[in-house]
């Protein structure tokens, strides 16, 4: 008669740990990877490989020499051959594993088979990124890693290229100002906008950059880092003035460009260049990065005046776009709708933002402001957001690629704490001094019984 007493034990022994499991899947789900899901999925991956990839069309015939040595040694049947795969690098969100293609296939062919692959390995999701020809790399996801935003510990950030969100293939999002120098930011209220330029504010004030803010809601954007900020206009009036002098800058460093290109070939260190990062340091001006927050309060006008005034910011703002890459000077335009019923010049403004990141939009006309042009088929992924992820973004640029990311969370005090430490590296432009903000100390709350008494 078995006892009972040791299998009431085994039983304990398998159901304790089978129910503590799933509050750590919900909780802890990086962990819960760690212990289950990387085995359990390099199992199945190992030992489902060629049935998959056939499953999936992924197989060739093997060649002729191939073929005639399997017939002469083993006589069995010569069945279609997968992509060679390299070895399994597990990642603290996932797993990654390198394919060498066969002839007559691409990296589509794989990127289509993804979802069946995802479902096949019992992973959250396969991405698929291409090497180089013939080579691809599986990024396989253990879970979903833009629920709770965890930045991986080595982002690779360094001058203008600041990390700001998670891609959610769980690698870092770069925002790289010397390869895409412009970019339009999209969202709703709530949607996480605000939070995107946070991150971006918080990444560039340890570097030798020149940081200027226009913000229309009264500065209640960027004021808070106004220790930090070169100059800073809280209304159209204000830009109105800010951007001619931008502009002009913009000019003297074109001079001081062509008057490198001027100098003899036999001089010390000559060489020729188009842009400032072709000059010796000690020449190069600081790079200057714009923030403009609300931009449609830029085109709104209501009198002939206004009108006037519009139409010269945004000459100016297309100016900046078209020429100021080579100058150093890059944009960042926010808003929560963009397009031309805003009025004259604004398409051809956006024409000029390569990058283009659209967070939750309230109608799906804005969505295909931000993305329809470069990536039509990530209208739908931005319009299917929801407002309870808030940071939740799709990313593209004129190459056509898209992702979709989330951004950290970063309280306000934390990224104004950050400026303020960088206080002494605003640089000294003498046109832009007149537009210096005052850092206002902080001030002791103010109860609202005592403010209405």
């Amino acid at each position: 008669m078995t006892d009972p007493i040791p299998l009431l034990g085994l039983l304990l022994l398998v159901a304790v740990p089978a129910l503590l499991l799933g509050p750590v899947r919900r909780r802890h789900p990086s962990v819960f990877w760690a212990l289950v899901g990387l085995p359990f999925s390099t199992f199945r991956l190992l030992a489902s490989y060629g049935s998959v990839m056939e499953a999936c069309g992924l197989t060739v015939p093997p060649s002729r020499w191939r073929a005639g040595l399997i017939l002469a040694t083993t006589r069995r049947e010569v069945r279609p051959v997968p992509p060679r795969r390299g070895m399994l690098r597990p990642t603290p969100t996932g797993l990654r594993v390198r394919l060498r293609l066969a002839p007559g296939q691409e990296s589509a062919d794989v990127a289509a088979a993804g979802e069946r692959l995802r479902h096949a390995w019992g992973v959250h999701a396969v991405h698929v990124a291409e090497l180089r020809p013939g080579r691809v790399e599986l990024r396989l996801v253990g879970f979903d890693v833009l629920r709770d935003v965890r930045m991986p510990r080595r982002c690779g950030g360094s001058f203008l290229r600041v990390p700001v969100a998670l891609r959610e293939d769980g690698t870092a999002l770069l925002r790289d100002y010397r390869a895409v120098p412009h970019q339009l930011t999209l969202g709703a209220t709530l949607s996480g906008k605000s939070m995107y330029l946070r991150h971006l504010v918080a990444g560039l004030a340890g570097q030798p950059v020149a940081l200027l803010g226009i913000d229309c809601k009264q500065g209640v954007e960027l004021a808070p880092f106004a220790s930090r900020l070169s100059a800073l206009a809280t209304d159209p009036e204000q830009a109105a003035r800010l951007l001619p002098v931008l502009v002009r800058i913009m000019e003297e460093r074109y001079d001081l460009i062509r008057a490198r290109q001027g100098l003899p070939f036999d001089a010390p260190e000559h060489t020729l260049t188009s842009d400032v990062w072709g000059l010796p340091a000690a020449e190069r001006p600081v790079p200057i990065v714009l923030f403009v927050d609300e931009v449609a309060e830029l085109f709104l006008a209501a009198t002939r005046k206004d009108e006037e005034r519009r139409d010269e910011m945004v000459t100016h703002l297309i100016r900046l776009a078209q020429l100021g890459r080579a100058a150093g000077i890059f944009l960042e335009v926010c808003g929560q709708r963009f397009g031309a019923e805003l009025g004259k010049g604004a398409t051809m403004l956006r024409a000029q933002l390569t990058g283009r990141v659209c967070h939750r939009v309230n109608d799906e006309a804005s969505a295909k402001m931000a993305l329809g042009d470069i990536a039509p088929e990530a209208v739908a992924a931005a319009c299917s957001i929801p407002p309870e992820r808030p940071g939740l973004a799709v990313v593209g640029d004129t190459s056509g690629g898209w992702s979709r990311i989330r951004t950290p969370y970063l309280s306000l005090d934390d990224a104004a704490a950050r400026c303020r430490e960088n206080a002494g590296l605003v640089p000294q432009l003498p046109a832009l001094a007149p537009f210096r903000p005052l850092a206002t100390p902080s001030l002791a709350p103010v109860s609202l019984a005592k403010a209405t008494d």
